[in-house]
């Protein structure tokens, strides 16, 4: 369960703006999208490669 700590007269918005990060940074929501669908495990290594080699020429790039 999330948790926000909200000061004495703290706006509303940014107590909202406070559990919206928290709920990000927990992955609920990342979880349950992956959970709709069985992917195969050769899919998700395929995906992460290919991440790899997006990222690599991103830094390669830069350099």
């Amino acid at each position: 369960m999330i948790i926000v700590q909200v000061k004495e007269g703290e706006n509303i918005e940014r107590a909202l703006k406070k559990f919206k990060r928290k709920f990000e940074k927990t992955g609920i929501v990342k979880e349950l999208r992956a959970r709709q669908a069985f992917q195969k495990p050769s899919v998700t290594n395929r995906k992460k490669m290919m991440k790899a080699v997006y990222v690599q020429k991103l830094r390669a790039q830069e350099d």
